[in-house]
């Protein structure tokens, strides 16, 4: 697989904690950033993915209103609280 640098300015605490993860994991720097990088990018999509999923839903009008949701809400701290409006 063909690579590409990559370069970014840090803080010095969180290269420093980097430092320390290399030396307990016995890896290099670039493995854990890789390693991070791809856990975020990861999540990203699949944050976007949700995203486009309850977008669809809205326009299908699957929704709760916010009176509903505020009924059910205010009944949380209560000894029988209501079921989640569905």
């Amino acid at each position: 697989m063909k690579t590409k640098v990559l370069s970014a300015h840090v803080p010095l605490p969180l290269a420093e904690k980097v430092d320390e993860l290399s030396r307990q994991l016995k890896r290099s720097r670039g493995w854990i950033v890789k390693q991070a990088l791809v856990a975020w990018v990861n999540q990203e999509e699949e944050r976007h993915r949700l995203t486009l999923e309850a977008l669809a839903d809205v326009d299908k009008g699957h929704v709760i209103g916010h009176q509903a949701v505020q009924t059910w809400a205010d009944t949380l701290g209560a000894d029988e609280p209501i079921p989640a409006p569905r």
